[in-house]
């Protein structure tokens, strides 16, 4: 866990949710292997060789502006419009196949949203965000999600950021952004006056009531 700012007054926390509320390395491939063997299929080509050319491409962006750049905002790239995105997300990702209910994170969450209003804003489409959440038991702990599908735009991107606190009504700056990707989680959110903590997976996220109350 890194923590990079904490407000005198926490309003509302804005969650990311893959590979944030949970921790299970095959359904995280699987969003990323999903799409890709549909582009591999709209291209004639390989999944092998499709893959290859999609971290290729990554790498290079990455390398060319030192910040990493989303799956959606890849496809985009090799012309996969985002409305056809979504369309693939809600018809490829099946987090009940690899999660399951998550006692620990619902205490979390119960803490939490005793002191804070609680969010997500996540680049899947909502759809997909609230079966995951129910799969993990932690549906009613979030009143607001934006998705991939609510201002048609992905991460890294001001307005659906602005449009969850806004929801939580929370100014900016009483909001904490948690996630696992600094460039896309919490770089901007930071850069709006928003709290950042990056985490690497649940296990973090079970320690931000005692990180919140100033436990190191």
């Amino acid at each position: 866990m890194n923590v990079f700012r904490i407000p005198g007054t926490v309003a509302a926390i804005i969650f990311d949710l893959d590979n944030t509320l949970y921790t299970n390395s095959d359904y995280i491939a699987s969003q990323h292997e999903s799409p890709v063997r549909r582009l591999a299929e709209t291209r004639g080509c390989s999944f092998d060789e499709m893959d290859a050319e999609i971290r290729a491409f990554r790498k290079s962006w990455t390398a060319a502006r030192g910040e990493t750049i989303s799956l959606a905002n890849t496809l985009a790239a090799f012309g996969i419009s985002l409305e056809e995105t979504i369309r693939w997300r809600e018809e490829l990702c099946h987090p009940e196949q690899f999660l399951s209910a998550d006692r620990e994170l619902v205490r979390t969450l119960e803490a939490l949203s005793a002191r804070s209003a609680l969010g997500i804003y996540t680049n899947n489409p909502v759809s997909v965000a609230r079966k995951t959440l129910s799969v993990l038991g932690a549906e009613s702990f979030f009143p607001v999600i934006v998705g991939l599908d609510t201002c048609a735009v992905s991460k890294p991107a001001r307005e659906p950021l602005l449009r969850a606190a806004a929801l939580l009504g929370a100014e900016p700056e009483t909001c904490v952004s948690v996630g696992d990707r600094y460039d896309l989680d919490i770089a901007l959110p930071l850069s709006l006056g928003m709290g950042g903590i990056l985490v690497d997976g649940a296990a973090d996220v079970y320690r931000l009531p005692f990180v919140l109350d100033g436990a190191p």
